[in-house]
């Protein structure tokens, strides 16, 4: 799988209720030009439901994605799976698209997904998922507080990505947290 540097995303699903945080920090080479940017958003509107998306890579390339997504999530009247299934398809085809570098988690209540360039759906078997260069930290601190403690999904994300601010030097502890139930 493709690791984007400059952030990290996790979306942790427990007891019916999904979370997803990200980090603050935007990165230009080796200085920080952002520490509180928002890359996790609740999308949100006609025939949408709650659905929250969150991305990692190039900035404009993650925002034309998540703008042709919202169109594909109204397109499908909500339809988490189909949205992400027909994004994915114009990713792929499109010839301007093809050469965006992003990646995406998205979520509702009942289904996350990871989407990626290489035209990728996946959806994790154990609940948790995450991207950007500390998404393997904030993974496996996931991992370990839902198997070790009662954490709510909210709480489990949140400290996923605090840790993983203490690891990943493209990730720091601003972090937005998005919840739906």
């Amino acid at each position: 799988m493709q690791n984007m540097e400059g952030t990290t995303i996790i979306c942790v699903k427990r007891d019916g209720r999904t979370a997803m945080a990200g980090d603050g920090q935007v990165t230009l080479g080796s200085q920080v030009v952002k520490m509180t940017a928002r890359k996790v958003r609740r999308i949100v509107g006609k025939n949408r439901g709650d659905v929250i998306a969150g991305f990692a890579g190039s900035t404009s390339d993650a925002m034309t994605l998540l703008e042709r997504f919202e169109k594909q999530l109204d397109e499908h009247h909500g339809n988490l799976l189909r949205a992400s299934s027909a994004l994915m398809k114009d990713w792929r085809t499109d010839k301007y698209l093809r050469k965006l570098e992003a990646m995406m988690i998205v979520a509702d209540k009942s289904d996350i997904f990871l989407l990626s360039g290489a035209g990728d759906i996946l959806e994790p078997e154990n609940g948790v998922t995450a991207i950007g260069s500390g998404g393997g930290f904030a993974q496996a601190a996931a991992f370990a507080m839902l198997e070790s403690t009662d954490l709510p999904s909210g709480e489990i994300a949140r400290r996923g990505i605090e840790i993983a601010s203490r690891i990943c030097i493209y990730t720091n502890d601003s972090i937005i947290l998005e919840e739906v139930e």
